[in-house]
């Protein structure tokens, strides 16, 4: 599996931070964020999808909409990681085809 790194949350600082992913292969989205344990939250998304035993609730913070929607769009955020020290622009590869919104 061969992943693209798309966006960082614009307010890190390196670390244990929110990130969206591509997988190049399959055009699935792999989400780095908080995981959700808050009992009201998590019931709350019950009511309209169960939560299977190998799935979790993922929050990310709404300032990476942008991020989110390059990675939709099939193209890498203007935000890199704060610790990669360039600013080269990875580009999911392949057609948007492949990536289903």
């Amino acid at each position: 599996m061969a992943l693209v790194f798309v966006g960082i949350d614009p307010d890190t600082g390196g670390d244990n931070c929110p990130a969206v992913f591509i997988d190049e292969e399959t055009g699935d989205f792999l989400l780095q964020g908080w995981t959700v344990t808050d009992p009201g939250t998590l019931a709350e998304v019950e009511r309209s999808s169960p939560i299977a035993d190998n799935e979790s609730v993922v929050r990310l913070p709404a300032r990476m909409r942008a991020i989110l929607q390059e990675a939709v769009n099939g193209r890498s955020a203007t935000i890199q990681r704060a610790d990669r020290g360039d600013d080269q622009d990875r580009r999911a590869s392949g057609d948007a085809g492949r990536i289903h919104a």
